[in-house]
């Protein structure tokens, strides 16, 4: 499992077994097989073997992202890049912009 505390201390390959093991927690929940899985994706059973048991050093991020949308997580990788959010200067310059008031013609 991926220690919130201690990841940047971790390896890519560490990060990438903690992933899998987190993974299968997720297909389990899903009530998938190892196969099923294997089958949606297009994958080997052992590559997903091993990617849950932490053997997988390496994952493509093509199947990762197929992995996650087989088990109904693919919105996760949202997180992985949020929205920036604007400066203080740049709200101000939107806010300036925007109208006071608005008048109807009688």
């Amino acid at each position: 499992m991926i220690d919130e505390c201690n990841i940047l201390a971790q390896s890519n390959a560490e990060i990438v077994q903690g992933l899998g093991e987190q993974f299968r927690d997720y297909r389990l929940n899903a009530k998938l097989t190892q196969q099923e899985v294997a089958d949606k994706v297009g994958v080997s059973l052992i590559t997903i073997r091993n990617f849950e048991t932490g053997k997988a050093k390496n994952i493509t991020l093509g199947n990762l992202l197929s992995l996650l949308r087989v088990v109904g997580r693919l919105e996760a990788v949202n997180e992985l890049f949020p929205p920036i959010p604007l400066s203080p200067y740049m709200l101000s310059e939107l806010n300036a912009n925007k109208p006071k008031r608005v008048r109807h013609a009688k």
